[in-house]
């Protein structure tokens, strides 16, 4: 099975180095990687050209590589290019300022695929910006159900791997949104088509704080109307009390770690050393 892995990026020299290697440290999968630049000028575009330099003079079995930078209408219309370059059976995305949770996180995403499985996607840990090793919130997708998107509930979307086939079929990102065309994604591919889905009781990707969705209480009042109008556009009810009930299992979230709980890699359940 071939993968198609996208990062989009804008001005993202401070991480996107991070990023760039976590790819390349894939083992033990065909990996097709998709850097799409939004006409950075910070020094982002110099760390691809390293990547690139490298992968000529040591060139990886396995590994293919390609980028553009252009300017574009924003994150998700990057994303959408990335898809119509892509060639794999499956899709999904690397987020610049994200790095994978192990060397064989696309790995385990392919042993998770089989004929009766369409999309999976598994958990995610935030880390610390200073410390990438430090857990500071820990995002399990293991109890969410598609009926939970009406009430704000989404699987870890960086963790989300679809059959290049129904990008085509269902089309990509909507690009009226903000933050939220991935939220609108998943109620269109995963509610309303019914895609055949697997969770993965694994972290595959660590995550810094401070997204887009997260950065204050405009953003999230913006994601919150965001993903009431989703759920709206594709025939289900929705209102933004419905949102508020999530809130608790995010402060639960960052709790956790703090009380000495972890999740290892393999596992999506908190345990006690």
């Amino acid at each position: 099975m071939k993968v198609s892995l996208i990062t989009v990026c804008y001005n993202s020299a401070a991480t996107i180095r991070d990023t760039l290697r976590s790819a390349l440290s894939q083992r033990d999968v065909d990996l097709e990687y998709i850097v799409v630049d939004g006409g950075s000028v910070d020094g982002t575009i110099d760390a691809i050209h390293e990547l690139e330099r490298e992968l000529r003079e040591y060139p990886r079995e396995g590994f293919s590589f390609q980028w553009i930078s252009e300017r574009d209408e924003g994150m998700y219309d990057a994303i959408n290019k990335g898809i119509a370059l892509a060639t794999g059976d499956v899709v999904g995305i690397l987020n610049a300022d994200d790095v994978f949770d192990g060397d064989d996180a696309l790995a385990r995403v392919t042993a998770g695929f089989d004929e009766h499985t369409d999309a999976v996607y598994a958990d995610v840990r935030f880390i610390s910006n200073f410390d990438l090793e430090r857990t500071v919130r820990y995002y399990s997708s293991r109890a969410w159900r598609p009926w939970m998107l009406r009430w704000g509930y989404i699987p870890a979307h960086p963790t989300l791997y679809i059959r290049r086939e129904f990008f085509a079929k269902l089309g990509g990102y909507k690009l009226g949104y903000s933050i939220s065309a991935d939220y609108e994604l998943i109620i269109r591919y995963l509610r309303k088509a019914k895609l055949r889905r697997k969770y993965l009781p694994t972290s595959l990707v660590k995550m810094r704080l401070g997204g887009k969705s997260t950065r204050d209480w405009k953003s999230n009042l913006v994601l919150n109307r965001e993903d009431v109008r989703a759920n709206r556009e594709n025939g289900y009810f929705c209102c933004l009390p419905m949102m508020l009930p999530k809130y608790a299992f995010k402060i639960w979230e960052f709790i956790l770690p703090r009380l000495g709980f972890r999740t290892g890699d393999k596992s999506a359940t908190a345990k006690k050393p």
